[in-house]
């Protein structure tokens, strides 16, 4: 039923109902609290009026006189004249009365108990006498030796209360309504606030609005980061969350600083002033292109948003690519220097100089323009068909590779593809034409590998050599390409996580060496 009503209605019945409850509860409230400050007023001029009368020396010397009413009638009701009470009737021992606002009731005795106060205590209270149901006090008279020779009770009528009340009662309804109207003024205005901070939206509305942005958010095949105006997490999408292998962290992310979330080359991203288009960042072990733009609504700025998306295989596959160029360049060029050969050949046979040409091909069959480099101990084919292409590649920008005869690797995985990739790429930009690289790699009976690069270089300054593995850091001049600094961070952090170590240091050649081991392989399902 609630469903059918608009979300404004709502909001202004329950403010106008919260406003209603408050008003009434108050004025009831305060209406009682007027009643009971009436009451007790009337019981303090009441208290003193009647101790007023019982101490009077003439009403106290009329007591004797053997008509006492004579004396006590005019005094007690020019009292209550004064003291604009209803009654003063003053009483003997036995409650025989003195005075009376009806005089033809002195003489009479009292028409309730007379009891409490001839006994020495002052009685307050209601009831109901030959004028009517009253507000009521008696004090006792007490002689010159302290003994009780009557009572004096002093009395307002009930309805007198009521018609006092009766007389504040406009006052307080005018307040009470000026509350309501201000509280229905405010209500009003509360669910205009409301209604304005939803974009006038039913909360149907708003429920289908977050559904569908929770699930095309989550269901998109990019990462998405936002952050608030302060910097705090305010959503992170599934494809988020894995590229940045948050999965596992252990709490709610949302509302915690970035900083605390996310990579430092990442939060420094989304923590600058300046949006950002197509920058490479290390995460982890991926290489992530990251979209920064300010998010803003009504002209002012609420967050940030970051799009992150996975490039590591379309790095890797580059890195592949790159390779297989170099490899088919090189082929292309010992294919033309066949063809060279064989005419060689050819017009030394055609000349009848045999011996030369039999010279000339045991000669060049030697050499080639692809030798076999790679170790006969290293039989893992990825690494071994790296190491193959990256010869080629060395060859063809005047380099030499020279790969340690005595290596030894069975097989270990992509990792070491990468690692390996990345420490011989880095060690040709460092020797340049006509250097010279060298690699060594060991695996022991245990399966722990060890591999080391070197260069005949410049080598790595000291004050350098931590901060080579800083993602974005970088000795190579700007113009050689954006996304420096990935290379060494990525291998750092490969190795960071296998449990490794990497170390360089100064070759013997006087240039860089890397060392990096990684241990064994744990199996699957034995805790390291």
């Amino acid at each position: 039923m609630l469903r059918s009503v608009s979300l404004r209605v709502q909001l202004l019945a329950l403010q106008l109902a919260i406003v209603l409850v408050t008003v009434v509860s108050a004025g009831g409230l305060a209406a009682w609290l007027q009643a009971e400050q009436i009451r007790d007023s009337y019981q303090d001029r009441m208290i003193a009026v009647a101790d007023s009368v019982a101490g009077l020396p003439s009403v106290l010397d009329a007591f004797d006189d053997p008509d006492p009413s004579s004396t006590i009638q005019p005094l007690a009701e020019l009292i209550r004249e004064a003291s604009n009470v209803t009654y003063v009737v003053v009483t003997d021992e036995s409650g025989i009365r003195y005075s009376h606002p009806d005089p033809d009731r002195i003489g009479e005795p009292v028409s309730t108990d007379p009891s409490i106060p001839l006994s020495g205590e002052v009685y307050v209270g209601t009831q109901t006498g030959t004028l009517g149901r009253s507000w009521r006090v008696k004090v006792p008279v007490f002689d010159a030796a302290g003994t009780v020779i009557g009572t004096v009770s002093v009395g307002t009528l009930e309805s007198e209360l009521q018609d006092d009340l009766l007389e504040d009662i406009p006052t307080l309804l005018a307040w009470l309504a000026a509350a309501a109207v201000l509280g229905t003024l405010g209500a009003t205005w509360v669910t205009h606030v409301v209604r304005r901070r939803i974009f006038k939206l039913e909360p149907d509305e708003i429920a289908t609005l977050l559904e569908t942005r929770d699930a095309m958010l989550h269901g998109i095949r990019e990462g998405v980061v936002a952050l608030d105006d302060a910097g705090r997490i305010a959503l992170v999408n599934d494809e988020a969350r894995r590229l940045l292998d948050l999965d596992g962290d252990g709490g709610e992310l949302t509302g915690r600083p970035a900083a605390e979330v996310l990579e430092p080359t990442l939060a420094a991203v989304a923590t600058d002033d300046a949006d950002v288009t197509d920058r490479l960042v290390l995460a982890g072990v991926r290489i992530l292109v990251v979209n920064r733009r300010s998010a803003t609504s009504d002209g002012r700025s609420v967050g940030v948003v970051l799009t992150l998306r996975d490039r590591t295989e379309l790095h890797d596959a580059l890195r592949e690519l790159e390779g297989a160029r170099s490899l088919t360049e090189a082929l292309r060029a010992q294919a033309h220097e066949f063809s060279n050969h064989l005419h060689v050949v050819s017009g030394l046979l055609e000349l009848g100089r045999t011996d030369d040409a039999v010279s000339f091909i045991d000669r060049v069959g030697r050499g080639g323009t692809v030798t076999r480099t790679v170790a006969d101990g290293v039989t893992a084919p990825a690494v071994s068909a790296l190491l193959l292409a990256k010869a080629a590649t060395c060859r063809e920008r005047g380099l030499t590779l020279r790969v340690d005869p005595e290596s030894r690797l069975d097989d270990d995985g992509d990792e070491l593809v990468t690692i390996l990739g990345n420490l011989v790429d880095n060690a040709a930009d460092a020797t340049g034409h006509g250097g010279t690289v060298d690699v060594r790699i060991d695996q022991s009976d245990g399966g722990e590998v060890r591999v080391l690069v070197a260069d005949d270089g410049p080598g790595v300054p000291v004050d350098q050599r931590r901060l080579i593995f800083s993602a974005g850091f970088t000795s190579k001049a700007a113009s050689q390409g954006a996304g420096r600094g990935i290379g060494l961070a990525l291998v750092h952090r490969i190795v960071q996580r296998r449990g490794g170590r990497v170390t360089v240091r100064d070759s013997a050649s006087g240039g860089a060496e890397f060392e990096v081991v990684l241990p064994a392989r744990v199996p699957a399902g034995v805790r390291p």
